[in-house]
């Protein structure tokens, strides 16, 4: 935890929907000074929406993700005190919530140069970055440190947790000042920077997370009443590094390749033919999540073919994992251990097929390769690529709305349409076109939990929702405690599931009211392969630990069993 402030070089980066910074930062900028111009102000706030402060959580601690057979330090149960991302997002929080604090204090050295309304303006973007790192460290560490103040060292080392309710009462009253100060939104020839509605939508996240329903459902309506904010017409292209500022992203962060500031790491991601690893893949529990065109779970609808998955699925499904016999990145996509030659669209010729392990042993260890975002441009620039980082988007708040009224048992009109509003969006059809999609009807409270949660499932995979969903839904224990499934080698996979005719799945695995596919009926057969066992330890996983060097330097108390 960064206990002084020093505001000097400053980031470029401006969130999006947004440019980039033309600026020059100053190298000997004093905080005893600084803030005392409006353009100092200005370049403090665009210093608090540098990349490395939004960190997001990812797939890979969870249930949607395999990485051949290795677990992260959430989904194999070795998260501790020295984790890198446990004391790095510890850091990075802080030092912007210094930064933060910073400005709120210092905002009024520029009162002769600026009205009492940009000085609230001001002020209230601080504020809503003070709140947002609060609310990422109250979600993920519980027991945390909170403070208004710039502190020096002796003063940070005094500070004690402070009670977890308390936190979230200051957390509520910074955004309820970015809500009543920031504008709605910005002319096109401005940068646009935090809104009221990303104040409104953020706050409902992490009261959605706290399990205050009111307050999620009040501020999740008051961003959708605000009209400024409608999904994107096109699911499977939202997020490709062509689409920039869409209207559904609520709050986001810019990226450029020109810049340096990219999406790394995509060869995990991409296929082997196409010159990717095909490392990182969608989990068989995510993709026998997504349900049926007649709106039903795989093990209930008479529309799955477990030999042709992907037939007859919500549309999601082939938008977030490349669909088999389908042209991705240039090469028809096909693992099946005999198909040792693939079509290749550029040279229009067949070639070797890497993406078997017939070919190469090392390819997607379960079959499956994601698809969402990932597009040619990834192939590009020493593989790194540019679309923009969607902190909350418009579907979120049309779902955490739905999800807060029936929590609170307040269900009407309303919480049907704004499940069918998202939806329908991935049918390419209106919600109120109802004979088009599998439109929500029912009203039973029970069978819509079970519904909304699947849909935030489908609708979210690969943007590290999923996380915190199975953290504040107390289910990651259930979902995490089982192994990741893949196939067979190749020979065992010939004899046993392509020889038989039972490929792609032998069989229909059964999903509970939890969303979770049962594949043990498989497994016991010899028919598929157990990759890695996932672990997750009930009795401290559900909040991080305070990084270890915070509790050997000051008074913070470590969360238990860490």
């Amino acid at each position: 935890m960064k206990r002084n402030i020093l505001i000097a070089s400053l980031g470029l980066l401006l969130m999006s929907s947004c440019g980039s910074l033309d600026l020059n930062p100053l190298s000997d900028g004093s905080g005893d000074t600084w803030n005392s111009t409006p353009e100092e102000i200005v370049m403090s706030l665009n210093g608090l929406y540098k990349d490395a402060f939004w960190m997001t959580d990812q797939d890979d601690w969870t249930d949607d993700f395999i990485y051949r057979d290795a677990t992260s330090p959430i989904a194999g149960a070795t998260i501790n005190g020295e984790t890198d991302f446990v004391k790095n997002w510890w850091t990075n929080s802080y030092k912007a919530i210094a930064r933060a604090n910073a400005v709120v204090q210092s905002v009024d050295r520029a009162a002769g140069s600026l009205s009492q309304t940009q000085i609230s303006r001001y002020s209230a973007e601080a504020r809503f970055v003070r709140a947002a790192m609060y609310s990422r460290l109250l979600s993920h560490y519980g027991n945390i440190v909170y403070t208004e103040a710039v502190l020096d060292i002796e003063e940070a080392l005094k500070l004690k947790q402070m009670d977890k309710a308390e936190v979230l009462k200051k957390i509520y009253a910074d955004f309820d000042s970015a809500i009543a100060n920031l504008p709605k939104s910005y002319a096109a020839s401005e940068l646009k920077r935090a809104t009221s509605g990303a104040a409104l939508a953020l706050k409902a996240r992490i009261a959605l997370q706290m399990n205050d329903w009111a307050t999620a459902r009040d501020a999740a309506k008051a961003c959708m009443d605000q009209k400024v904010y409608r999904l994107h017409d096109n699911f499977s292209n939202l997020f490709i590094s062509k689409t920039k500022n869409s209207p559904e992203t609520i709050f986001g962060l810019p990226r450029s390749v020109a810049l340096k500031v990219t999406l790394g790491g995509l060869q995990d991601y991409v296929t082997r033919n196409a010159g990717g690893w095909g490392a990182k893949d969608p989990s068989w529990d995510l993709f026998c999540a997504f349900l049926c065109k007649d709106g039903l779970p795989i093990d209930e609808s008479p529309l799955f073919n477990p030999r042709k998955p992907f037939l007859n699925r919500d549309p999601r499904c082939a938008a977030t994992i490349v669909e088999f016999q389908t042209i991705h990145l240039g090469y028809t996509y096909e693992p099946h251990p005999d198909t040792l030659k693939v079509y290749k669209v550029a040279d229009n010729k067949y070639v070797e097929n890497k993406d078997t392990r017939s070919v190469a042993i090392f390819a997607s260890y379960n079959g499956l390769i994601w698809k969402k975002g990932v597009d040619g441009d990834w192939l590009l620039n020493s593989w790194q690529a540019e679309p923009d980082k969607i902190i909350v988007r418009y579907a979120d708040v049309l779902l955490m709305y739905a999800e807060a009224k029936i929590e609170l048992n307040e269900i009407d009109q309303s919480v049907l349409d704004a499940i069918n509003m998202v939806r329908a969006r991935a049918y390419g059809v209106a919600y109120t076109a109802t004979a088009s999609y599998p439109a929500v009807t029912t009203t039973d409270r029970t069978a819509l939990r079970r519904i909304l949660r699947t849909e935030r499932r489908m609708e979210f995979a690969m943007e590290g929702v999923r996380y915190m969903d199975i953290i504040r839904w107390k289910i990651a224990g259930k979902v995490l405690n089982k192994p990741n499934f893949g196939l067979l080698d190749p020979a065992d996979l010939r004899a046993k599931v392509t020889g038989p005719g039972l490929w792609f799945f032998p069989s229909v695995p059964p999903v509970d009211e939890d969303g979770v596919a049962d594949f043990s009926a498989m497994y016991n057969a010899g028919q598929i392969k157990q990759i890695a066992l996932r672990k997750f330890d009930e009795s401290r996983q559900y909040v991080w630990p305070i990084p270890s060097t915070e509790v050997l330097i000051s008074n913070l108390i470590q969360n238990p069993n860490y």
